[in-house]
């Protein structure tokens, strides 16, 4: 039995992990550590969690936990996590790792130091659309079948994000307790810091999925000034798009992305993030002249929303029996490209510099 404590329990902790968790067999959530009483208690009888502590350092001096689930705001993560990488061999937060790049990559040496593996929470990795989808692209890498990858597209158009999955959340009129937070790079001044924080809050999602799809690093190419295109070229030249809300949606989600490669295309659809039991939808199609009739497969997806098949998997990271779907390491990566894109809008001249300590 996989033992887990979790830090936090207010919205995202409620309805994108706590639930997931509370179902998975093999894992009990057997601590919780939340600085509004009253919350805690609530939630606490809701997921039979049968030890309630006021902080994290209460919690990790009086359990033995196989891992820590974290999901506090990112900004914090700078002043929480050399805690919990000491206190715990496996922790999971929520995207992104930091606020600044040069956090990140501290962050990642102080896991690496203290033998901590972290997995940060980029659910859409997990969504059964998007693994279908990977294989597919890899085996077509592999085989030629549909010639040369060429390009990456990804769009996230604002809109209905939860899609019904706040239900049943336990709110609560209590001051959430705050940590220690991290600014903005300072020299991004006022503006561009806090577009910084609005892109790597809303987007970095897209960040990193744009690499996964891509299947090695990438750098920006051009930037939009309106912010609504972020243009890339991968280590091997190959180009990528984002399209950040070119419109917006009341009551749907649109999220998509497009793989092409020479002689067909990878298409994926996503549900909203906080939407239950909701896959999302994957489509191949292949078409090569002169070959045989063009070929198209939709496969048929189980029923696991994308927040329960990471959980699943972080599980199975305690375990020591899987990797992380997004390593810390890897996480602030993601930031690096924020950063960069960010510089490119609003500071052309340190585009290119390294980001200096927050």
């Amino acid at each position: 039995m996989i033992r887990l404590g979790f830090v936090g329990c207010g919205f995202m902790g409620q309805m994108a992990h706590l639930r997931s968790y509370a179902t998975i067999a093999g894992c009990q959530v057997v601590a919780l550590a939340e600085g509004r009483p009253d919350l805690a208690r609530r939630v606490a009888a809701r997921y039979g969690i049968a030890h309630v502590y006021p902080d994290h350092h209460a919690m990790l001096e009086a359990e033995e936990l196989d891992g820590v689930v974290a999901p506090v705001p990112f900004t914090e993560h700078a002043s929480l996590l050399p805690d919990l990488y000491r206190g715990c061999r496996h922790v999971f937060t929520e995207k992104p790792v930091a606020v600044g790049p040069a956090t990140g990559k501290e962050l990642a040496e102080a896991a690496r130091a203290a033998g901590c593996i972290h997995m940060v929470g980029y659910h859409k990795r997990a969504d059964p659309a998007v693994a279908w989808s990977i294989g597919q692209i890899q085996r077509w890498r592999a085989n030629g079948e549909a010639g040369e990858l060429r390009y990456v597209r990804v769009i996230m158009p604002a809109g209905d994000w939860m899609g019904g999955g706040n239900a049943g959340y336990l709110a609560s009129d209590e001051a959430p307790t705050k940590l220690g937070t991290e600014a903005p790079p300072a020299e991004l001044g006022e503006e561009g810091g806090k577009e910084y924080v609005s892109f790597v809050n809303y987007y970095i999602h897209q960040v990193n999925l744009l690499r996964y799809l891509l299947g090695e690093p990438y750098h920006v190419s051009h930037v939009e000034p309106k912010g609504i295109l972020l243009v890339a070229e991968s280590d091997s030249g190959r180009p990528a798009l984002l399209e950040m809300s070119p419109y917006q949606t009341a009551v749907a989600w649109e999220e998509e992305a497009l793989v092409a490669f020479e002689h067909g295309y990878v298409r994926i659809s996503l549900p909203p993030p906080l939407a239950r039991f909701r896959a999302g939808r994957a489509e191949a199609y292949l078409d090569r002249r002169g070959g045989p009739e063009p070929r198209r497969e939709v496969p048929t997806l189980p029923y696991v929303d994308a927040m329960a098949a990471q959980a699943a998997w972080f599980v199975q990271v305690c375990k020591d029996e899987a990797e992380p779907l997004t390593s810390v390491s890897e996480a602030a990566e993601d930031l690096a490209v924020a950063y960069d894109y960010i510089t490119q809008r609003f500071s052309p001249e340190l585009a290119g510099a390294q980001p200096a300590r927050t």
